[in-house]
């Protein structure tokens, strides 16, 4: 393994008896880089991170990190990753300064230097003066801090985050994703799982795209929009208009700057080398097999394209 890349998955594959989670994946994450891994729930995500940091055995392939094998190497990988899961055991009775003097009797950590690195971390996620309240008296947001704090405790070169805003609001998440750059900053490498566009579209320096446990697009967002090509239009039809939309479904296929179209429930999703050209031709075609249009939308390339192109369905965020 080259000392450029932090990363090496090869072939990898779990399977659970006849079902598939993961199968066939291979990627590098480069030292000091964010690379996200985005899919929607069940798509394979958070398996992979867990054979990464050791605690899942691969059914077949291979990864090392920083050249050591999970499998073979687990005690040396696990010298030089942290981890953040989606949902930490936190003690509602204990502070969360306890939290941390906890885990770091559990690293084994000398005293002096604990207190040290405790400090450093409640001041980096900005826990400082809410160190010595009870956790149950922490929001949403405060504990993923501390979450944070906890798998940065052992000074890792890798950290490993398992939808690291998942279910938080607006604000919180933004406060998070402010963390996670300046991580980066500090020239820790980030492997992320996220089921939110914005959020690998914002913070990935690269990201694989996965579904159905296989991936199926990587780069970083802004070449793998660019690589898409042609802007979006939406049509969307009245629930009355299936037959019609069918029609211009099949009509927008002789039709000039249009790279491609797919029907999805009553909308017709359109990539177009031309909007200001195709969108006249398009609507006479509406008119011509009488399909009544409710509404149109029109978008530069986005993630969510990206996801449909490669995937053939649209990406399913969480909801709150």
């Amino acid at each position: 393994m080259s000392s450029s890349i932090a990363i090496e998955v090869v072939d990898l594959e779990k399977t659970y008896g006849t079902v598939t989670a993961i199968q066939d994946l291979s990627f590098t994450v480069l030292p000091g880089e964010i690379f996200g891994l985005l899919g929607p729930n069940g798509a394979g995500k958070s398996t992979t991170l867990r054979i990464l940091i050791t605690i899942l055995p691969p059914t077949r392939g291979q990864a090392r990190v920083w050249g050591y094998d999970v499998v073979k190497e687990a005690d040396a990988v696990r010298q030089v990753i942290g981890y953040v899961p989606q949902e930490r055991a936190i003690d509602r009775f204990l502070t969360g300064r306890e939290h941390l003097l906890l885990l770091a009797d559990l690293y084994h950590l000398p005293k002096r230097e604990a207190l040290n690195r405790i400090n450093e971390l409640l001041k980096l996620v900005d826990l400082e003066a809410h160190a010595d309240r009870l956790a149950k008296t922490y929001s949403g947001g405060m504990k993923r801090k501390l979450d944070i704090a906890c798998g940065l405790l052992p000074n890792p070169r890798i950290v490993f985050l398992d939808e690291p805003t998942l279910g938080l609001d607006v604000q919180s998440r933004l406060r998070i994703w402010d963390y996670i750059r300046e991580l980066r900053r500090r020239g820790l490498t980030i492997v992320m799982t996220t089921n939110y566009l914005e959020e690998a579209d914002q913070l990935c320096d690269r990201l694989a795209i996965i579904d159905g446990g296989r991936i199926r697009v990587m780069g970083s967002p802004k070449e793998l929009k660019t690589a898409l090509g042609g802007d979006t239009l939406c049509l969307r039809a009245d629930p009355s208009q299936t037959e019609p939309l069918d029609r211009l479904h099949a009509a927008l296929k002789t039709l000039p700057f249009i790279r491609d179209s797919r029907r999805q429930g009553y909308e017709l999703l359109i990539r177009v080398d031309a909007p200001d050209k195709a969108l006249p031709a398009i609507l006479e075609a509406a008119h011509r097999v009488n399909c009544h249009i409710e509404s149109i939308d029109y978008h530069r390339p986005r993630l969510d394209d990206v996801f449909l192109a490669y995937t053939g369905h649209r990406f399913q965020e969480p909801t709150q």
